[in-house]
């Protein structure tokens, strides 16, 4: 059967945003019983790179739809609690690698380069006897280690004609990044050697900043007023300095270049055609209408997120050129899948975009696991996991032993359904990179299900606490609350044993 195009999906499906009743028509799956898995299961991590988990439509989006994706949870398990240890984008992918926090991996945020000769997971499923491969964004300022083959971008990479590093060598392609990445991927599963397990690591550039959307997208949404946050004119009321002073709005810190009111540099003078017919008759009208105050922030909002879900239009429809590729190769039922992002991302939400806080849209990632011999299709878990978990789970599902010194725990009997007693009831975070970028300041705390303690430090000693379970969208610090003293201190001792339990040391203050 022919694979339909995300815009043939969107076309037949009658598009409307904030639509729930489209979930229906999408693929669902029957869990098998099937026989007894293989000793070691082939492993697809596939990561994409700021994709908050409500701009997917099985989180409940109400601005997109994304059927492939949503496949993997309808077919395997979605985690609703699944969270990064530092939301920002090196230090993510270097807790992935080797399940540490990044004050023990070394890469604290983008301005480190990691240490490619300290042990990963990759390291360790290549001496359980896996093949492993790592295809797309690395952004570790390092060469890939660990890995029999390796293609990937140089540093953020680009959207269009990206230049990649194959084993050490540079190629210049033509195209579309997450297309090509996809390419790669797809003719490495083909075309690889052997009988051996494989690890392949599959990672988009996409829909990462300035959320520059392929050609085929370009006008995907035009039609589409996209629903607002109803926060997006936040004014950090009930909240301590961080919120006030950070530059990461829509309003005040979007450029040109977010915007589209300029061109990418680096097109063909085909892809600028497409390019300037998409765009320049909006930004002409955008010219005239000279906008100011909110109506200047609602046009960059729909600007904004528009150009972002034409992103990740590209990344649903290629991960649905690989998980075809999975079935009609008789692969599928042997393959643990994977899909998640290295960190959120805020939507419009509070204002802002980009990641770095704490708060729930950044610290929450998108997980959807898909394993039919062991996983039951359409499970859902409120388990507290972390991207420090992940290569632990590789390593189980490959009958290796993870060594001590990680600190992630398996997530497989929670993906079998059978949660150990003692799983982790809170999750500690900590985010260094400050001055910087975007002037969020430094702070740590824990998560627990219903609570969240924050202290923000180095230039400035506050404390927030919030009430997930009464403030969902953090409007309200209630530290202060004498109501909540109790609870203040219990997470302050809590905070205290998890900075003990990891080995953290920065910032003693706790």
């Amino acid at each position: 059967m022919k694979r339909q195009t995300r815009r043939e999906f969107l076309r037949r499906l009658g598009y409307m945003a904030g639509s729930a009743a489209t979930l229906s028509i999408l693929p669902s799956c029957n869990t098998t019983g099937q026989t007894a898995a293989p000793k070691q299961p082939n492993i697809i991590f596939i990561m994409s790179d700021d994709h908050a988990s409500h701009a997917m439509s099985c989180y409940g989006s109400k601005i997109n739809e994304t059927p492939n994706l949503d496949r993997i949870a309808k077919e395997g398990m979605r985690f609703e609690n699944s969270f990064c240890t530092n939301s920002i984008c090196a230090p993510c992918r270097a807790v992935i690698l080797t399940g540490k926090y990044s004050h023990i991996n070394g890469v604290k945020d983008n301005r480190q380069k990691f240490d490619g000769s300290q042990q990963t997971f990759p390291k360790l499923l290549r001496e359980a006897g896996y093949e492993t491969a790592m295809i797309g964004k690395w952004h570790l300022k390092t060469d890939p280690t660990g890995f029999d083959y390796w293609n990937v971008l140089p540093g953020q990479g680009r959207y269009y004609n990206p230049q990649m590093i194959e084993m050490g060598r540079r190629k210049n392609y033509t195209g579309y990044v997450t297309d090509i990445i996809t390419d790669h991927a797809l003719k490495w599963l083909k075309e690889r050697s052997g009988d051996k397990p494989f690890c392949l690591m599959y990672h988009h550039k996409a829909p990462h900043r300035a959320w520059e959307p392929g050609p085929e997208y370009l006008t995907l949404y035009d039609d589409v007023k996209i629903p607002e946050p109803d926060n997006l004119f936040d004014d950090y009321a009930n909240r301590g300095r961080a919120a006030k002073e950070q530059d990461m709005s829509i309003a005040k810190t979007m450029n040109d270049r977010d915007l589209k009111l300029v061109a990418p540099r680096n097109l063909t003078p085909g892809q600028k055609r497409l390019w300037d017919a998409a765009y320049e008759p909006k930004n002409e009208a955008f010219r005239r209408a000279n906008l100011q105050g909110k109506d200047l922030v609602r046009w960059k909002y729909q600007r904004y997120i528009k150009d972002y879900l034409r992103c990740i239009a590209s990344v649903d429809e290629n991960v649905g050129r690989v998980l075809d590729y999975l079935d009609e190769s008789g692969l599928a039922k042997d393959t643990v899948v994977f899909y998640t992002s290295d960190q959120g991302f805020y939507l419009g939400d509070h204002g802002w975009f980009d990641k770095r806080f704490m708060y729930e849209e950044s610290l929450r990632m998108p997980l959807a696991v898909r394993y039919p011999r062991e996983i039951k299709a359409g499970s859902v878990s409120d388990e507290i996991v972390l991207n420090l978990d992940f290569g632990v789970t590789f390593l189980d599902f490959a009958g290796a032993p993870a060594p001590a010194d990680m600190q992630g725990e398996s997530m497989r009997r929670v993906l079998q359904g059978k949660t150990p007693g003692n799983w982790r009831t809170s999750m500690y975070y900590h985010y260094y990179e400050y001055p910087a970028v975007h002037s969020v300041k430094r702070h740590y705390g824990v998560r627990t299900k219903r609570y969240k303690l924050i202290h923000f430090y180095h230039d400035i000693d506050e404390w927030e606490l919030y009430d997930l379970q009464k403030d969902p969208k953090e409007m309200k610090n209630v530290h202060n609350d004498p109501a909540y003293a109790d609870i203040v201190r219990e997470l302050r001792a809590e905070l205290k044993q998890l900075r003990e339990k990891y080995k953290e040391t920065t910032d003693p203050v706790a």
